[in-house]
């Protein structure tokens, strides 16, 4: 009944017609981006470009009353090259940087993709002839064995955990600390709301068992057995419950960005997996990719936050905006005496030329944040929880559905 419903399921997602996202794609037009305001740089540069055509018309104002503000035409060559290089390597730099910002958030959600595949199809409980007698033994020992249910859920956690590393990365790179945010919700564990938390936190209800003694010294495992000998029970006291404060006592200067806690929990998942012989199938090979990839999240969030952290240096950009305006300042005193009023407009267009590209530059060079400009990360995150819901939902899961799709 199971591999009829999957063929079914398969068939109806055969027959939906493919959605492409036509968001962003439009025709292409001339006329209507020239005239356009909204959505360019004019709006960021409209200030400087209003000063320097005032500045204009004071020359132009000047030279008509007589005054001598002319200058020779081989003053505005030199500056010009220079202009034009430091432009160039400026607007170079800022698309490199906003381009690899886009290529590292790719490579991570690509991890995410393949890592969660991995997951949902190897995680699998495995025959016990395929499992070796130290595995078995020491999933036996340590209790990790789960029923089909709790293993589904468990990985569904963690695919659920891959998934809120990417919102954190963003979260991250935004400078946006904490985990009080509304993309958070139904993928972040609740146990990671206070990941951050020191101090005193709530009160905790746990019950006595010989499981709980386990991680107890050899005196108390002791004492608890004589307990347990003379009772016969293993709660001495009147309930099989105790209350208890969770105490965290970690001090104020030590932190670690949330992606890592996440990244850290999704190691331990695997650990889990191969401890308990759910990873037996992939063998030794499978695990390290698997611990590979996980090992990539950090890797990529790294080269990310190389862009969030490291801006453009401001030397480089006061003396950018030093050198264009030089040249703006020059532009009409050269122009005046051939052109006059017509001086004017020219100058207002060739300010409006360079200093859109310097405007420019500086939108782009950091591309994590919530301009107009920047990478639309939000986006990107919603697509990758589409996927995953859509990976949980109906997607089959390892060797118990492989001939699932099979007629």
């Amino acid at each position: 009944m199971s591999h009829l419903t999957a063929v079914n399921s398969l068939a109806e997602t055969i027959k939906k017609p493919l959605k492409i996202s036509s968001t962003g794609l439009r025709k292409y037009s001339w006329l209507p981006d020239v005239l356009r305001i909204r959505g360019s740089v004019l709006t960021r540069i409209i200030g400087p470009v209003l000063t320097v055509t005032i500045f204009a018309t004071i020359i132009a104002v000047l030279f008509e009353k007589g005054y001598d503000v002319t200058l020779t035409n081989s003053v505005t060559p030199l500056l010009a090259v220079v202009v034009g290089l430091l432009l160039v390597f400026r607007n170079s730099t800022s698309y490199d940087r906003y381009y690899e910002g886009r290529k590292d958030f790719g490579a991570m959600m690509s991890t995410i993709r393949n890592l969660s595949r991995l997951i949902w199809v190897n995680v699998n409980h495995t025959a016990t002839p395929g499992l070796s007698s130290s595995t078995t033994s020491a999933a036996s020992d340590d209790k990790t064995l789960l029923t089909s249910s709790n293993l589904l859920n468990e990985k569904v956690k963690t695919l659920k955990l891959l998934l809120s590393y990417a919102f954190s990365v963003k979260h991250h790179l935004r400078g946006e600390d904490g985990v009080d945010w509304p993309d958070y919700k139904d993928v972040l564990p609740p146990s990671f709301t206070r990941f951050d938390q020191i101090g005193y936190d709530r009160t905790v209800t746990r019950s006595y068992s010989s499981v709980s003694l386990r991680g107890r010294n050899k005196k108390t495992r002791v004492a608890a057995a004589q307990i347990i000998a003379e009772t016969g029970s293993s709660t001495p006291l009147l309930t099989d419950s105790y209350h208890t404060v969770e105490f965290h006592p970690y001090p104020d200067h030590l932190s670690l960005p949330l992606p890592m806690v996440i990244a850290h929990e999704v190691t331990r998942l695997l650990y889990k997996f191969k401890r308990s012989g759910y990873l037996e199938v992939v063998g030794p090979a499978g695990t390290n990719a698997m611990m590979q990839l996980c090992a990539s999240l950090s890797d990529q969030l790294t080269a990310m936050e190389r862009i969030a952290n490291t801006p453009i240096p401001s030397f480089y950009g006061v003396h950018l905006k030093q050198c264009v305006t030089l040249y703006l300042c020059a532009l009409p005193s050269t122009l005046v005496k051939d052109l006059g009023w017509k001086m004017i407009p020219i100058v207002t267009v060739v300010a409006i030329t360079l200093m859109g590209i310097e405007g420019i530059a500086d939108e782009i060079e950091m591309p994590f944040g919530t301009d107009q400009c920047d990478l639309p990360l939000d986006h990107y995150c919603a697509e990758l929880k589409n996927e995953i819901e859509y990976v949980i939902a109906r997607l089959p899961q390892g060797m118990e559905d492989e001939d699932a799709f099979v007629e």
